[in-house]
């Protein structure tokens, strides 16, 4: 059966509550009884952290836990700041505007879609008309599109639902794959059309539903802050599928929440989501950027040059921050991601990771290479803290397995008991950021950690090896032939078993469990080799 006959029912979103009524008796009490059985574990269990043979190794992983952990306490401050002190003088300043009359000239909705389910095309759609109908004010449905299937869908909803409405929807039909060759081809139809340079263009998903209100969050800061050019917003799930990948998905997405608002405290964010941003659109007219998010591509030692595949959020953001402009989160404005999980959901779960970081990977080397002086500085260490951090994460457990062969599966359970408390510490600050208090979130959070830092270092080596599956299966290979390929793979391979060997011995002389040969061993060696 396509995806497109399935049509699953999905539910309308709800409010989640907010600050203190989240916190009921039953969560406290969850937790409370979490830390109890985390207390009994270390009064009645072994401890073998500190044993003799492997006191270096708790320490180790102590110092580095005092650093990764102290980076995350930076952020959950910083984010504090801009939650509670920067952005409500922000979202006052845009209510007045609001309130006093003032109204984008026309809306822009730059939808892209692929032989969606029709209940979640029709509540997208339905959102997108709530917004127009709320801001009163002529507005352009951008679409798109692959297949004659979505298309009838989206003009026969608007033509049932859209009356009374200033509505003009305009279909765009792509004559290449892709999503970034649909999102060129609206723009050049835009720049043909009347759209103005101060005009507001709203890029969204064709499974993103908006919250009510959700633009009106974001448009008047637009006014207020002629530098503004770009803005992304919260995101919350719908998940048809595994409750763990569920709950997986709202623990990221709780992530997400900490770390924009951190970044957003220095007037950039790390990207401008595909799924709903909002950007004015003078830079969008240009031909640098739309031939960017079109061509978008790198040249790779190993791979040579290679188009990317998914990612256009990162390409539209790697643009706004070469050219030093103002972006902005806004945590108000919130729209529901619809994600079907068809499949084993680990399996998706890995493809998710690996469409993620290899966007991440390929986008990141060139920003780095802007320099501190090319954005503020918190915001390029934040670049280099995700290149260091897919390494950091990993030796941990390569400390705690050494751990384990010196002095038996006693260390594990310590090393566990440690992970337990100190990924509870974690989820303490998520849980502030959740739409609800899940008890799961410190061991879906290691999870998490452990396998997006594998895949990294899995991608870091095959850049040019991509999958989307949300669009028809895409994959994009890097050009040559058989043997080339070859070649290729099998240096990729290597170039992976080195890195992976280094790191280890790297973590061992960091624990002091191996020591460099001095010279004159060295010299030594050598005289008798």
């Amino acid at each position: 059966m396509e995806k497109s006959d399935q049509r699953p029912y999905v539910d309308e979103p709800t409010d989640w509550p907010r600050g203190f009524e989240k916190w009921s008796l039953w969560p406290l009490y969850n937790i409370a009884f979490y830390l109890g059985c985390c207390y009994l574990a270390i009064m009645l269990l072994p401890n073998k952290l500190w044993e003799p043979e492997v006191r270096e190794i708790t320490v180790a992983i102590g110092t580095l836990g005092i650093w990764r952990y102290g980076w995350w306490f930076t952020h959950a401050i910083r984010a504090f700041i801009y939650g509670h002190f920067i952005y409500p003088a922000v979202r006052k300043k845009g209510q007045d505007v609001w309130k006093s009359g003032w109204r984008p000239r026309h809306l822009h909705f730059m939808m892209t879609t692929y032989n969606e389910h029709r209940d979640i095309t029709e509540k997208v759609v339905r959102s997108i008309l709530g917004e127009i109908r709320n801001a009163d004010v002529p507005g352009t449905i951008w679409l798109g599109s692959v297949v004659r299937f979505d298309e009838d869908i989206i003009s026969d909803f608007i033509r049932r639902e859209a009356r009374g409405l200033d509505v003009t929807l305009r279909i765009i039909r792509q004559n290449v794959p892709g999503k970034r060759a649909a999102i060129g081809l609206v723009l050049r139809a835009m720049s043909r059309d009347s759209v103005e340079d101060d005009d507001l263009v709203v890029f969204m998903d064709g499974d993103f539903i908006l919250s009510k209100g959700a633009i009106q969050c974001c448009m008047p800061l637009f006014k207020i802050y002629p530098e503004l050019q770009a803005c992304t917003t919260d995101e919350e799930v719908i998940c048809i599928g595994p409750r763990w990948i569920e709950t997986w998905l709202k623990m990221r997405f709780s992530q997400r929440r900490l770390a924009m608002q951190s970044h957003a405290l220095a007037g950039r964010v790390l990207t401008l989501t595909g799924r709903m941003s909002v950007f004015r659109a003078s830079h969008l007219l240009k031909l640098e950027f739309i031939r960017l998010l079109e061509a978008d591509h790198l040249n790779h030692w190993l791979w040579g040059d290679f188009r990317f595949l998914s990612g256009d959020d990162k390409s539209t953001w790697y643009y706004m921050l070469k050219h030093k402009v103002q972006m902005l989160y806004i945590p108000d404005a919130l729209g529901y991601t619809v994600e079907v999980i068809e499949g084993a959901g680990m399996d998706r779960m890995v493809q998710n990771f690996r469409r993620w970081s290899g966007n991440m990977l390929r986008n990141g080397s060139r920003a780095i290479s802007l320099g501190p002086t090319g954005m503020p500085f918190f915001i390029w260490w934040c670049l280099i803290d995700q290149r260091l951090s897919m390494w950091t994460m990993l030796v941990s457990p390569v400390l705690a397995i050494c751990g384990t062969l010196i002095i038996g599966p006693s260390y594990l359970i310590s090393y566990l008991i440690f992970i337990a408390l100190s990924r509870m510490l974690l989820s303490l600050f998520l849980f502030r950021y959740s739409r609800k208090i899940e008890m799961t979130y410190p061991w879906i959070l290691y999870l998490n950690q452990l396998i997006n830092a594998a895949v990294k270092v899995y991608c870091i080596f095959r850049l040019s090896k991509q999958k989307w599956a949300n669009r028809g299966n895409q994959t994009s290979e890097s050009e040559g032939s058989h043997f080339v390929e070859t070649l290729r793979i099998s240096m990729a391979n290597w170039c992976t078993i080195v890195a992976v060997t280094l790191l280890v011995l790297v973590t061992l002389l960091y624990a002091n469990l191996i020591t460099l040969p001095s010279f004159e061993m060295v010299v030594l060696a050598m005289e008798l080799g």
